[in-house]
């Protein structure tokens, strides 16, 4: 891969990232209570005593919760740590009640991992994770309802959530987009989180810091809660530009934190950065460390799924794909679920081109995602199966693949209600080559005489004479006997 820089007045830059995912863990209840888990209710719905912080009320772990944090270590092919250690992380948010976070600081549950992610021209690239912790979330301030005061939402306080921290080894906006696509992948195939970041179950801080290639790393600017892949790389594409042209113009870039303003496609100031000594970090006093043994992560690791990479390199193997068509089938579960259904019935290379080329074209035309899509399962297999019996030809299949979009109604309704079947009829082929070429001897003339690209021209004229019904596979057969 080409390496990325940006233009300055005094050359090139390279660009240095790493990426904080938080991911909410799908459960039912929250970290340290049994308040439930749902998105969508009324404000200050499912919130317990112990999430609204009232004194006295004592944290206790959900088990569940341990367990979806380290089947996502091992989906990130990281070490696990047997002994883990929640510290409270001191500072005042109007939504963090407690006036503390219970969260987990020099022993996190999750050491060192790597992450595979395939890049456009076909090459890989490998990303450190330095850890995964585990920590609940704050609750959330609502200002719409009032230009005088903010209204403060606990519903969240307390919820599950694994921050994600990777080495600072990504290198362009593009590769940050990549990463969090697969990693919002593996959780989903996991299904510890469900990646939704318009409601805000996956958010993203990017560290962003600029530097002239091989010098040493540049101080960082943190940008906060970004909640989508499209606004992360506009985030990072103006805050490079920004600290680039801050140096250049001789001036300094102070270590902070910065919000992302999606209508200005612009950063600002939020708060200068804190360090960790900021936070007077300790171990929580009302929990004990978490130790489990070795044999309770081979038993999570035994039901583990059959993730991303993995599924990549057996549909290259087993299937026949190419590595570019296996991606792009497992890079989401849902994806990869309506490819393996209709493969199990057909020519899984014949499945692969449909989705890849066809469905997905129209998917992204009409901006759907494949959970929305007009075609199911069962009605791509109804096109594949009069395909692949000859019933009607991959020319007439795409005509009919559009009317499946538009109208929901099958293929083989479409092929009767309009006479589409494929002409496979000898004889009634032959009359149509006997009169094209009664009606173009100079052109057969031509043909006998050496000039084989006519070939194509009786083709095109068998196929438009047949409105592009007749068996190709015959056609091709007849024409070179009967021109011969």
């Amino acid at each position: 891969m080409s390496e990325y820089r940006v233009k300055g007045k005094t050359g090139d830059w390279e660009v240095i990232l790493g990426l904080e995912v938080h991911a909410q863990i799908s459960s039912k209840s929250k970290l340290f209570s049994g308040a439930p888990n749902d998105f969508g209710s009324e404000p200050n719905e499912n919130v317990s005593l112990v999430d609204a912080g009232m004194p006295g009320m004592l944290p206790v772990i959900n088990e569940y919760c341990i367990e979806q944090a380290v089947r996502t270590g091992l989906g990130l092919k990281a070490h696990i740590n047997l002994r883990s250690v929640f510290d409270r992380k001191n500072y005042f948010y109007p939504d963090l009640p407690q006036g503390y976070q219970i969260s987990q600081f020099l022993d996190p549950i999750v050491g060192k991992g790597i992450m595979h992610i395939d890049m456009p021209d076909g090459t890989t690239r490998d990303i450190g994770i330095t850890r995964l912790h585990l920590e609940q979330d704050a609750g959330k301030s609502l200002h719409e309802n009032s230009n005088k005061y903010s209204y403060i939402d606990l519903n969240r306080a307390g919820i599950a959530l694994m921050e994600i921290v990777s080495e600072p080894d990504l290198r362009s906006p593009e590769e940050a987009g990549l990463y969090l696509k697969k990693l919002r992948s593996i959780v989903r195939y996991l299904g510890t989180c469900d990646g939704d970041m318009e409601k805000g179950s996956m958010r993203c801080d990017v560290n962003v810091s600029v530097r002239k290639p091989g010098d040493v790393l540049g101080t960082r600017c943190e940008i906060k809660n970004v909640n989508s892949v499209r606004f992360m790389i506009k985030a990072i594409e103006f805050e490079a530009a920004r600290q680039i042209e801050i140096i250049e113009n001789g001036g300094k870039i102070d270590q902070e934190t910065r919000l992302f303003d999606s209508t200005t496609g612009e950063t600002r100031t939020m708060r200068s950065k804190e360090d960790a000594h900021d936070y007077r970090y300790f171990p929580d006093p009302d929990l004990l460390p978490l130790e489990f043994t070795q044999e309770y992560v081979d038993k999570i690791k035994a039901t583990l799924p059959e993730l991303p990479d993995d599924k990549k390199a057996r549909y290259i193997k087993d299937l026949g794909l190419s590595p570019y068509d296996a991606s792009v089938l497992v890079a989401d579960h849902a994806t990869t679920h309506f490819f393996e259904t209709v493969a199990a019935k057909h020519n899984p290379k014949l499945a692969s081109n449909w989705i890849t080329a066809e469905l997905f074209g129209r998917l992204n035309k009409a901006d759907l995602e494949i959970d929305a899509s007009p075609i199911s399962t069962d009605k791509m297999s109804g096109l594949l199966a009069l395909i692949e019996d000859n019933t009607i030809s991959g020319k007439i299949a795409k005509v009919v693949f559009d009317k499946m979009f538009e109208s929901g109604k099958t293929a083989a309704q479409i092929v009767d209600e309009e006479g589409l079947k494929q002409v496979t009829d000898t004889g009634a082929i032959e009359k149509i080559i006997d009169d094209i070429m009664a009606a173009n001897p100079d052109k057969v003339a031509e043909y006998r005489s050496g000039k084989d690209k006519l070939f194509a021209f009786f083709i095109g004229q068998v196929m438009k004479v047949s409105g592009g019904k007749a068996n190709p596979n015959l056609v091709n057969e007849l024409l070179k006997k009967k021109l011969a």
